[in-house]
């Protein structure tokens, strides 16, 4: 008997519904840049010194310690650094390169952030169940700066040049540079609301880190599992040219 082939169609997001569905990635972006500012916070105030996400601050800090003999600064900045590249190791092999076919959310950017939301998990459990010594804050600047590995990692799936939620002078750059030639605001408008999100973050996380430090780690996951859970209804939406077969 012959089997019959599956009928293959064409799903398309319409053009109606596709730049909204940007216009909720850029947000969710957003909320993720918040949360990177929030984690450097914490880190600078709260961890050792150090940043979760600046990397390029961190190799100045280590360039610092080499220079005034801090040994102390050196091993957490150093440790943050190698957190950071561990943790966009194992973002990219979880959330892949960018692929012409992408719908506008591939869902391996939303399992990239569970594995994010993993490891700031984690550190909620030794946050608030550790004694609070050098060592333990190292530990836990380890994982944030992992954490935010990750986060990089997976924006860098969507593929989007300049689009980024934690190494953001470029975005600072391009945002200056379209003023100066009077770029459209439109244009503008989503780097300036990105760099926001950062300094907003940043402010938000420095007052829990220095008034209510046993809330800091679910000002990370909270905004976190919101991004998830939007997400994982995003992915669902076909790409523009993805085979559906019946």
């Amino acid at each position: 008997m012959l089997k019959t082939l599956p009928h293959v169609i064409r799903a398309r997001v319409t053009a109606k519904e596709k730049p909204l569905l940007l216009r909720r990635r850029h947000a969710l972006v957003v909320v993720l840049t918040f949360v990177t500012g929030s984690a450097d916070a914490i880190g600078f105030l709260a961890l050792g010194g150090a940043f979760s996400s600046v990397m390029t601050g961190n190799m100045v800090l280590l360039g610092l310690s080499a220079g005034r003999g801090n040994a102390e600064l050196a091993l957490t900045s150093g440790c943050a650094i190698i957190s950071f590249i561990v943790g966009v190791l194992a973002g990219a092999r979880l959330a892949g390169s960018a692929q012409p076919d992408d719908p506008v959310w591939p869902r391996p950017v939303t399992r990239a952030l569970v594995l994010e939301l993993l490891v700031f998990v984690v550190l909620l459990v030794v946050w608030e169940f550790a004694t609070h010594t050098e060592h333990v804050d190292l530990a836990l600047l380890m994982l944030s700066a992992a954490a935010l590995g990750v986060q990089s990692s997976a924006v860098q799936r969507f593929g989007v040049p300049g689009l980024s939620s934690t190494y953001l002078t470029g975005t600072l750059t391009s945002l200056i540079a379209g003023v100066a030639v009077r770029t459209p605001w439109r244009n503008l408008r989503p780097k300036a609301q990105i760099l926001l999100a950062l300094m907003t973050g940043a402010a938000v996380g420095a007052l829990v880190a220095l008034h209510l430090p046993a809330w800091s780690p679910a000002l990370l996951i909270g905004p976190l599992v919101v991004v998830i859970a939007v997400s994982r209804r995003m992915a669902q939406k076909p790409s523009d040219d993805m085979p559906v077969t019946r």
